[in-house]
């Protein structure tokens, strides 16, 4: 009886998540069905802008790239920063 009624949860919580995923795939359909969902789907899959949008690029501090600079010229240049 016990383990009925916890297949039974079971069942019903996953009937649960199926519904609200079918709600969310459902209202993302309709968003699709609108030229604004359609734009916005396009611009987060491909990156794409519209003519006039800017872009901003953020660089990392130069102390860091200095850092990361350093550790790419090899083994001895890492033993000899070791012992400063």
């Amino acid at each position: 009886m016990n383990n009925t009624v916890n297949k039974k949860e079971l069942v019903e919580n996953k009937v649960n998540e199926l519904e609200a995923t079918k709600e969310k795939l459902g209202n993302d359909i309709e968003r699709l069905k609108t030229d604004r969902g359609i734009e916005e789907s396009i611009r987060e899959k491909f990156g794409f802008a519209e003519e006039g949008e800017e872009l901003i690029i953020i660089i990392d501090k130069p102390e860091e790239n200095i850092e990361k600079s350093n550790e790419n010229k090899g083994f001895f240049e890492f033993i000899k920063n070791w012992f400063k």
